[in-house]
């Protein structure tokens, strides 16, 4: 690990005093990449009747909803870096939180840095790569990525001090595990607030020239922390509990190893407090979006400003008895995805074309005349954006790893699952640990496995092939 640090640290410093040749920007257009952590598709202009999202539902309305969009990764740092480097999980070698890509693919230009060498200013506020929510804000943490970036900024919040009253299910722990609060005082106040109080500024600062600015909000990421406003939205009695599947225990193992025995004493009621914490710092998050949107909207940043709406991975609430992240299950994989350019002729149109967040990647270099390096896995997204009824691909990829047994040292297997506009196909360790085949059009919950039916077996093949070309990928 020491050995790790040490000759990342070199190739950082090494690549922070690469000149850049280029000294006005190239591009057509300035970028405004805003994630949220941890956010799933419960949200109103995804078709949630209950969680309020005024903001993102605006953009929305101006750009394109991505219905059938896909992480590569269910996890915060291999789907980061894979959406940040427009590869693939296996051509990154990034499969956990503790490996920084710049060991296994060093010399990678990031999609920041991409437009940093062509003359733009590039900055970070918040979250972009990953780093351990709550522990590292307030720093850079130790996954950031300098070369990437002209300026950074890591806000910090009262959500940090007010950690020892935060309601957790593990004493002492509120990222990893099921953690909340309804807090005292202002959205100015929290982590997130002050973030986009910090954006606000730099837009309103270099509004006026070339600017590639990425924008991390922490919410809804455990610990759950919004001021109690938010909270009063989401009354716990009109809240509804995920349907229990009747046939949980004929899943395979694999596809519930991200079950954490620590859920396993949740109580309907427990269950509610925390569904109500989730969705009021999903809504205390787009309050703090909407605070660049209005920035936008002074400046008349529309006419030459990309934006862009993601989350790093979908969260589960209770489906199939999960809760949080790191299954191959839809609620898990499936991401909130909008993109908004300038050419669009009409906005508030959606497509169902699967897609995948590496895709980011060559859309805003395709966008903003870019050349992005020739290996990319992902695709542009412009014939899309162009035509919401065209697709760029047949299906959505997305991977985990798991461990054979509980040993600390037991070998790991992974688990790949491809989706397209209808069906969800998933293969364990290339089968031997499971085969999984969920219809959508019939089973949006995917509570029926048609892996085994005589039926289906046409599908089956057709979706492994599919699979097996979508892995193949990393490869080129």
């Amino acid at each position: 690990m020491l050995k790790n640090i040490i000759s990342l640290t070199l190739t950082i410093l090494v690549l922070s005093f690469v000149p850049t040749t280029t000294t006005q920007a190239a591009g057509k257009y300035n970028v405004l990449l805003v994630m949220s952590d941890d956010l799933n598709n419960d949200l109103h202009c995804y078709g949630d009747p209950l969680v309020q999202s005024p903001n993102l539902d605006r953009l929305a309305e101006r750009g394109m909803r991505f219905d059938r969009a896909y992480c590569q990764y269910p996890l915060c740092n291999p789907s980061r870096a894979s959406m940040m480097t427009g590869l693939l999980p296996d051509k990154t070698e990034v499969l956990r939180n503790s490996t920084h890509f710049r060991t296994t693919i060093p010399k990678t230009t990031t999609l920041p840095q991409l437009f940093k060498n062509n003359g733009y200013f590039t900055a970070r506020i918040g979250k972009i790569y990953h780093y351990g929510v709550p522990r590292e804000i307030g720093t850079s943490g130790i996954m950031d990525d300098p070369p990437s970036w002209d300026q950074v900024i890591n806000p910090r919040g009262r959500d940090k001090e007010d950690e020892k009253i935060i309601k957790t299910l593990r004493a002492g722990q509120y990222g990893g595990t099921l953690s909340w609060l309804a807090a005292e005082g202002t959205d100015d106040e929290q982590t997130d607030g002050i973030g986009a109080i910090e954006a606000v500024d730099l837009l309103d600062a270099r509004h006026d020239k070339p600017f590639f600015l990425a924008v991390g909000f922490y919410r809804p990421h455990t610990p759950y922390v919004a001021p109690k406003v938010y909270f009063n939205l989401y009354p716990r009695e009109n809240l509804q509990l995920a349907t229990l599947q009747p046939n949980l225990d004929q899943l395979h193992p694999a596809s519930l190893m991200s079950h954490k025995t620590e859920h396993d004493d949740l109580t309907d009621p427990l269950r509610r407090e925390v569904i109500q914490a989730y969705y009021a710092s999903t809504t205390f998050m787009d309050a703090q979006l909407g605070k660049l949107l209005d920035a936008m909207d002074r400046h008349n940043l529309w006419e030459n400003t990309i934006v862009v709406f993601a989350s790093d991975h979908g969260y589960h609430l209770g489906e199939h008895g999960l809760w949080q992240k790191m299954s191959l299950f839809e609620e898990s994989a499936r991401v909130p995805l909008v993109i908004y350019h300038p050419e669009m002729k009409a906005g508030g149109k959606s497509s169902n074309s699967p897609v995948e967040l590496m895709d980011v990647y060559p859309t805003l270099a395709e966008l903003c005349g870019l050349d992005a390096p020739n290996k990319l896995n992902g695709e542009s997204l412009l014939t899309i954006l162009e035509d919401p009824s065209s697709t760029v691909k047949a299906g959505a990829l997305t991977q985990v790893s798991r461990k054979k047994g509980r040993a600390k040292d037991a070998p790991l297997f992974k688990g790949y699952s491809i989706r397209t506009d209808r069906y969800r196909y998933t293969e364990w360790d290339e089968g031997r640990e499971g085969v999984e085949l969920y219809d959508h059009k019939n089973d949006p919950e995917e509570f029926n496995n048609l892996a085994e039916s005589d039926d289906a077996a046409k599908t089956l093949g057709e979706m492994k092939e599919l699979l097996r070309a979508s892995i193949d990928r990393a490869n080129r």
